[in-house]
């Protein structure tokens, strides 16, 4: 009986006003996939109806894969994707790293300065930009859609207050065992900071992912749009095909659904982490 006694309230719990909340967040946060799943589905003619379609038909997927160069669009997006998530964590991790453990003069005031990047947005130098790109020779080329989304003050900031929590006894110690900076880097700071490495990863490619402004502005070769310029590209000025921007934006959501749920348990793990144990 004890042992029932203490099971019950925990049962109830599992239905309180907390699960109750947390499953309606659920709901709201699944429920436009869903639909948007089913539009996609739909014949072109019930593109606008409430409800299950008459019939289920793969029309729509079929043309924009086949008939459109989607797929071009999509590999461009994941290159230039992946490459920024790449070079964006080595450099950053290495910029944190530097500016957390290390002692040099006018240490503070350059982090200052890349901390007050964060308050500029893309808009404002958008143009100023644009014409350092197009000096360099860059535009029309994935080297401009990809060098100028590599450094970002965010990334740095988070990993310097994470490294700044990585305990000193074991940077004394790594020296002890020989290590110089780059060995400590390396073989220690680099390790520990895998949950922070992770959360970084999805969050940069889902931005870099879904950029448009930028891709926008650098690229005017129709080869090399990005996924996001390539489905605003099927909005006309006085009629839109909806059938098929729907369809396109399904094909461009699930990379993004498939990378989030890769990086779902490092993404916890990196908000519960607040130091080491």
């Amino acid at each position: 009986m004890p042992t029932n006694a203490r099971a019950l309230p925990r049962r109830r719990a599992r239905f309180g006003p907390r699960a109750v909340l947390a499953y309606l967040i659920a709901a709201f946060t699944v429920a436009p996939m869903l639909w948007l799943l089913v539009t996609v589905l739909k014949p072109a003619q019930e593109i606008f109806t409430l409800g299950l379609p008459s019939r289920w038909t793969l029309d729509n997927l079929i043309y924009v894969l086949t008939e459109m160069p989607l797929p071009r669009f999509l590999f461009n997006s994941a290159l230039v994707a992946v490459t920024i998530t790449v070079v964006a964590l080595l450099f950053h991790s290495m910029a944190a790293f530097a500016l957390a453990r290390l002692r040099f003069r006018g240490q503070q005031a350059i982090f200052s300065m890349i901390f007050s990047t964060m308050l500029v947005s893309l808009p404002v130098i958008l143009v100023p930009l644009f014409l350092v790109v197009r000096e360099l020779g860059m535009l029309d080329s994935h080297a401009g859609l990809i060098v100028p989304a590599i450094f970002n003050a965010f990334g740095i900031f988070l990993l310097r207050q994470y490294y700044l929590n990585i305990p000193r006894e074991l940077e004394e110690a790594a020296k002890l065992d020989g290590c110089g900076f780059f060995g400590l880097y390396w073989r220690v700071v680099l390790p520990l900071s895998k949950p922070m490495l992770a959360t970084l990863s999805v969050l940069f490619f889902l931005t870099n992912w879904n950029a448009f402004l930028w891709p926008l502005t650098a690229v005017r070769d129709p080869d090399l749009r990005m996924i996001q310029v390539g489905i605003a590209g099927l909005s006309g000025q006085y009629s839109t095909a909806w059938h098929y921007v729907l369809a396109a934006s399904l094909v461009a959501a699930i990379p993004t659904v498939i990378v989030f749920l890769a990086g779902q348990k490092r993404l916890v793990d990196a908000m519960k982490t607040t130091g080491l144990k």
